[in-house]
């Protein structure tokens, strides 16, 4: 199995020449290939590489975003389940997050765990070194991916109006793993 640590975190610049990358779903191939450098660019998403550092072959990527959870009149119920979250005085009907953008592995290290991996990190960057207000990670999973983000990042669904939908949007509060965290380093 591989571990991440033992892997080369870059983020993707303007100049860099992108190693082919093949994971088992195109789209995520393209973004990676055609739109990433874009998205950087335009300073809209920033992506990241993980590299074999012997090889340079890129084992993963993943793309972080500023998000907003944001509630509808409509979005009563999930509203009041995160809100019950959140003492009283700074319950809102918006929240700070970040987004996965995009998040893929490399068809050569698929079923090793770096997703799972990956997840993990991002956890502890925004629960910990975090440099603005971020209560939660978001994702707009694809279907077949929405399963991958609720067992192994234990991410929960925000709605269940998107149940049909192409993607699911979920969410990871990040508040009560930090807490966690704290509660085990302190021991």
């Amino acid at each position: 199995m591989i571990h991440i640590e033992d892997l080369a975190l870059s983020i993707l610049t303007k100049n860099m020449v992108i190693p082919e990358f093949k994971s088992k779903d195109s789209d995520l191939n393209e973004f990676l290939m055609l739109e990433a450098k874009d998205y950087q660019e335009q300073m809209l998403a920033i992506t990241y590489l993980l590299q074999n550092s012997k090889t340079s072959e890129v084992v993963a990527y993943f793309s972080l975003l500023n998000d907003t959870i944001k509630f509808e009149e409509e979005d009563k119920k999930t509203r009041n389940r995160i809100n019950r979250k959140i003492p009283y005085e700074k319950q809102r009907n918006h929240y700070p997050a970040v987004k996965i953008g995009r998040l893929a592995v490399s068809e050569n290290y698929a079923h090793q765990g770096i997703g799972e991996q990956i997840l993990q990190y991002v956890k502890v960057l925004f629960a910990f070194g975090n440099r603005s207000g971020c209560r939660f990670l978001t994702v707009d999973a694809y279907s077949d991916a929405v399963s991958f983000y609720e067992e192994k990042g234990d991410f929960k669904f925000f709605t269940e109006t998107d149940v049909n939908d192409d993607t699911r949007l979920l969410y990871f509060d990040l508040k009560p793993f930090k807490d966690a965290l704290d509660i085990v380093e302190q021991s």
